[in-house]
């Protein structure tokens, strides 16, 4: 499908070189070809002539007579001489540049000359009528055939005529030479009439020659292959092994080596002439059908799009990635790929006649000329440098880009060139104040520096002046400066822009800043984010250590420049390479302490980190922090101070917990207990420090007044550390015990009990401020009962005289007092089934009768507690001497309460004598019953005759001793012994796998 014509991109891909006058007694031009640095023109009248660009470089003599036009430009054309080859105008021009030779067709004929036109002109004879020829091309992608190989069979004929003495064919050139030959460079198509003939051009006589001393005046076609062909050919390209020719009615494919053919296009009754042009550099081949180049590969099928020209051209031609045509003095420049028509220039008026355009072949393809009848012009391709520098002059910065890419993409320029392109694009788009669009272009360049940036944040000299690359771009865009001085200098530039233009004159300046100039202080922050966000992307990059020094902290300077609190701090917490001693005056100037602080501790500077902290907790109401929920009104002024110092006790825990400098610990310990309780405990049992802290040392250190850290401390000790000390826990035992003290007094007294009605207080309250989610008495009691490494005396001696009866039956328990304990339970507690327990713990009958003897006889003025009694008779009774629980009782007792547990009592122990009884004759029944089996198994009679064998040896026992196994096998008694008396023939072991007889008492 052809590609959409699109309007010129403003891009000067070629300039003019040179140019050249026709002298007066020549014709105009009709034919036209560029050889490195020399061009040869062939005119309608039949002569060749040979022009030099830039003569002052040509190897010819001085003494030969020149005609020089000077052009506009740095170089020249010079005229060096002219051959007449005939009458007729000079159809086609092949310069042989390697053996010196320029081959002519002219009025059907081919010439050979020398390619300085100084030897005389070589007539090829024998090939009649030329209409069209064209040489051989192999492509760097594909394989051709040598044709030298298949012309050997049409060889054979002629060894007929070397028998009869005509060993010389008629153009010259002896048939035994081209038997041991192969195909050269030099291989063309040639069409004759109706005839497709494929010759080539041999140097018979210095055959072992090179090139340079071969002397083209031996020169000769040898015919290696005819095909039929038709009439009406006007061009011809031929490639690898396809012959592409091309007629009014459309363009045919010929095989080189069968001689098919095949149509490709065919044209249109009313199209222009069929045209024809080898794209060497892709090695395909361009058919130009009315106004359409169609691009086809060497089989002759579409590739890629189409070319739209504007019209249809008379000549086309190729430069680099560009496809030339002219027409009326004017020529265009399309690309090969998009389509584009990237430049047109003018060399004639329009009506100018015929333009012959060419291009250099043989040299670099840089050059392209094109003709007049009366005139030629040379073009050099402008370097792709120049293009794209012109390109960014002008702002045009996409067309710039898109260039480019095109060039990384064919090859003509590298990666690395395509990023300093984005990186010059960036430059000159952040001096016009497009920020955003500058750093787009700096991220997308690959080879960029980061510190290349670093002097639009910072005035050189600074710590990193010798980072940043020097002269490193094209020169057109100011030196780098801070953002301050670029925003003001581009301000200037948009005033002094549209003075000028209100005076007339045109400015490339953005037309959105000139009919709306920004505001200063939006451009700064606009350029101070963008900036940040580059820094951030350069900060994920392998960059050297110094570089990463300054990314960080000139990232930092910028956050502050914009008060980006958030930023800030989530940089200085997280790893970061910011250099401490550029930043410590900034922020402590700025107020900005949290942020110093995340900085001092991300360095290892924990002493200074955790001294702004303690200056914050304390001072928080002076404003040296500011809390963005306090500012926008989220919360009250008590809520704000106790976040705030919240906040600084626990980014102070957090380095304290790492720590192993027991002096350190200990000295912020006190300010972030007043803070937090909760904290000062983590601090203290933190797992992640690589030494802990001495016990001793940290006991002392901690305020007598904080008691539930020293309690959670030996509770961590104890629990988590697996301490042994008694100390320790004798501490935490006294520790719990006064505190337990002190709450049960509190929760007793009239007046906290006043003072809670009044406040609608309740336990929750109590405890909202505690550290433990348990009340105390709760874990003293664990505690006691858990560890047996206490002093219990102590802790005895400590909570005598007060109500803690529960504790005091477990330290009695642990000092052996039995009778005090069940004292506790049954008559303080009142807690008869923890009494029982205990009992049973004891494991002793008496211990019950004991317990029996309290309820009944409970002391101090007590009343018995029969009931309680009486649930001990009806649990445990059947445990207890009925005689002793007689001798127990009270007089006193109610019988209505006591008969019916006596009477369970006394049926419990007949039923537990009747059991045994019924145990007893069992066991003797099983006992007889055993006995009469062993007797019955004994008094067992067998009878042996001469024919029983031994159920182990299976010999004849007769008369031999034997024996018998319960499972009635009988073996002599030498197996016996070798069995042994537990183990038979069939391998059961009796003393194992006992062997069980229904007795009497079973059968019963």
């Amino acid at each position: 499908m052809a590609k959409h014509e699109q309007k010129p991109k403003l891009r000067t891909a070629v300039e003019p070189l040179a140019h050249f006058d026709l002298p007066i007694p020549y014709h105009s031009i009709c034919s036209f070809s560029l050889s490195r640095s020399f061009l040869y023109l062939g005119t309608h009248n039949g002569s060749l002539l040979l022009l030099s660009l830039d003569s002052d470089d040509s190897p010819y003599p001085s003494s030969i007579p020149i005609e020089t036009v000077s052009s506009s430009t740095s170089r020249k054309i010079s005229f060096v001489r002219g051959v007449s080859l005939g009458e007729s105008a000079v159809e086609a021009i092949f310069v042989l540049v390697e053996i010196g030779l320029v081959v002519v067709l002219c009025d059907g004929f081919l010439f050979f000359v020398d390619s300085s036109l100084v030897q005389p002109v070589k007539k090829v004879g024998f090939l009649k009528g030329v209409s069209a020829i064209a040489r051989r091309f192999r492509g760097s992608q594909t394989e051709s055939t040598d044709l030298t190989e298949d012309a050997t069979s049409f060889l054979k004929g002629q060894r007929i005529l070397e028998k009869l003495g005509g060993g010389v064919r008629g153009n010259g050139v002896r048939a035994k030479e081209l038997d041991h030959r192969r195909e050269g460079n030099y291989v063309f198509a040639v069409v004759v009439g109706k005839r497709l003939m494929l010759v080539e051009l041999v140097l018979g006589s210095r055959v072992g020659s090179s090139d340079r001393d071969i002397n083209w005046a031996n020169a000769s076609f040898v015919i290696l292959r005819e095909m039929q062909c038709f009439d009406g050919v006007r061009t011809m390209v031929w490639l690898d092994d396809s012959i592409i020719v091309g007629t009014i009615d459309g363009y045919t494919l010929f095989s080189c080596i069968t001689g098919q053919s095949g149509v490709i296009f065919s044209q249109p009754d009313s199209s222009s002439r069929p045209l024809l042009k080898l794209l060497w550099r892709e090695w395909r081949v361009l058919l130009l059908v009315d106004n359409v180049g169609v691009i086809v590969d060497v089989h002759g099928q579409p590739v890629g799009g189409s070319l739209v020209f504007r019209r249809a051209p008379d000549s086309i031609g190729e430069l680099s990635s560009y496809v030339v045509v002219a027409r009326d003095g004017k020529m265009e420049l399309y690309h090969k790929k998009s389509g584009n028509c990237i430049q047109t220039v003018t060399f004639g008026a329009e009506g100018v006649g015929p333009c012959v355009v060419v291009d250099d072949e043989n040299g670099n393809g840089e050059l392209v000329a094109v003709a007049m009848p009366k005139k030629v012009v040379c073009y050099r391709k402008v370097p792709f440098e120049e293009q794209i520098k012109d390109l960014l002059r002008k702002k045009n910065f996409k067309e710039a880009i898109s260039l480019v890419e095109e060039l990384e993409c064919e090859g003509e320029m590298s990666k690395e060139m395509l990023s300093f392109v984005h990186a010059q694009v960036g430059y000159l788009l952040l001096f016009d104040l497009h920020f955003e669009e500058a750093v787009d272009h700096f991220l997308q360049s690959e080879t960029m520096q980061p510190s290349e940036v670093f002097p639009f944040i910072m005035r050189d000299p600074n710590r990193w002046s010798l980072l940043v690359p020097r002269n490193r771009y094209w020169g057109l865009h100011p030196p780098p400066a801070p953002l301050e001085d670029v925003v003001d200098n581009g301000l200037l530039a948009i005033q002094r822009a549209i003075f000028l233009r209100k005076a007339g004159i045109e400015t490339v300046l953005d037309e959105h800043f000139l009919s709306n100039p920004p505001n200063r202080a939006e451009l700064l922050e606009s350029a101070i984010k963008n900036i940040i966000r580059y820094l951030e992307v350069s900060r994920t990059k392998n960059l050297m250590s110094s570089v990463r020094e300054g990314v960080d902290t000139l990232l930092m300077y910028l956050y502050r420049a914009l008060n980006q609190v958030d930023s800030m701090e989530k940089l200085a917490s997280t790893e970061n390479c910011c250099v401490v001693e550029e930043l410590e005056a900034l922020l402590d100037g700025s107020g900005h302490l949290r942020t110093l602080a995340f900085l001092y501790a991300s360095k290892g500077m924990s002493s200074k980190a955790l001294a702004i902290w303690r200056i914050l907790a304390r001072n928080y109401s002076s404003g040296l922090w500011k809390d963005p929920a306090a500012e926008n009104g989220l919360h009250g002024g008590n809520a704000y101070l106790s976040s705030g110092r919240e906040i600084a006790a626990t980014e102070a825990s957090k380095i304290l917990e790492d720590s192993s400098d027991q002096d350190m610990v200990l000295q912020h310990l006190g300010w972030i207990a007043d803070v937090s309780q909760v904290l000062a405990v983590q601090v203290l049992t933190s797992e992640k420090r690589t030494k802990q802290l001495s016990p001793d040392e940290v006991i002392d250190a901690i305020d007598p007044k904080k008691v539930e850290i020293l309690q959670r401390y030996l509770q961590w000790l104890i629990e988590d550390q697996d301490s042994d000390d008694t100390r320790f826990h004798t501490l935490y035992a006294v520790s719990l015990a006064k505190t337990a003290i002190e709450t049960f007094e509190k929760e007793h007294s009239s007046e906290s009990l006043d003072s809670r009605r009044l406040q609608g207080m309740n336990d929750t309250d109590i405890r909202r401020d505690s550290i433990f989610l348990s009340p105390v008495r709760e874990r003293l009691q664990i505690f006691l009962q858990s560890s047996d490494l206490y002093d219990p005396v102590e802790v005895l001696d400590l909570i005598e005289g007060s109500e803690l009866w529960l504790e005091k039956a477990i330290l009695y328990r642990k000092l052996g007092q039995e009778t005090l304990v069940l004292q506790i339970l049954a008559l303080k507690l009142e807690d008869s089934e923890a009494a029982e327990q205990y009992c049973a713990e004891i494991g002793r009958p008496d211990a019950y009768m004991q317990l029996l003897d309290i309820y009944l006889d409970p002391q101090d003025g007590k009343e018995p507690m029969f009931k309680a009694a009486v649930r001990l008779l009806h649990n445990h009774g059947e445990s207890l001497d009925p005689l002793q629980v007689l001798n127990t009782l009270s007089p006193d007792m109610p019988l209505q309460l006591a008969s019916e547990t006596i009477l369970r009592m006394f049926r419990a122990r007949l039923h537990h004598h009747r059991q045994g009884q019924i145990g007893h004759n069992l066991s003797r029944a099983v006992d007889i019953d055993a006995r009469l089996a062993r007797l019955e198994e004994r008094s067992r009679h067998v009878q042996i005759n001469d024919e029983s064998l031994c159920d182990s040896c299976h010999a004849r026992l007769g008369t031999k001793l034997f024996a018998m196994y319960p499972d009635d096998t009988v073996v002599c008694y030498k197996c016996f012994r070798r069995q042994g008396e537990s183990t038979s023939v069939t391998g059961r072991n009796f003393k194992e796998d006992v062997l069980v007889k229904p007795g009497w008492l079973v059968s019963r």
